[in-house]
């Protein structure tokens, strides 16, 4: 029996950073190398074989906008139960958000 809680930034997390059987392996060069501009919206979805600038889990699967940029990473500004939040995410872990006739579809 378990006496006290798991408290780390991945904890709970073991389903939502797993692949499936054909993603599996590191991502592609032009993956690492995703360029976005100020004021696109992106969708984060975390892919677990790059751990840098990894996104806290709450955010998973949410729309955010690009703020800017720090290093490689950029600054992504999702909302948290009403709150502006501003989160530090690799290019990896992000993608665009296409619009298709007035609808949103993610890629």
């Amino acid at each position: 029996m378990v006496k006290f809680k798991k408290k780390g930034t991945r904890a709970k997390t073991r389903s939502q950073l797993t692949k499936s059987t054909r993603e599996k392996g590191t991502p592609n060069v032009n993956d690492l190398l995703k360029e976005f501009e100020q004021g696109e919206k992106v969708h984060v979805k975390p892919n677990p074989a790059i751990t840098s600038g990894l996104p806290y889990r709450r955010f998973f699967g949410k729309t955010g906008e690009i703020t800017g940029k720090q290093g490689r990473c950029y600054k992504v500004k999702l909302s948290d139960q009403g709150s502006k939040k501003e989160q530090i995410i690799h290019p990896v872990h992000l993608k665009k958000q296409e619009k298709n006739n007035g609808k949103t579809k993610s890629t």
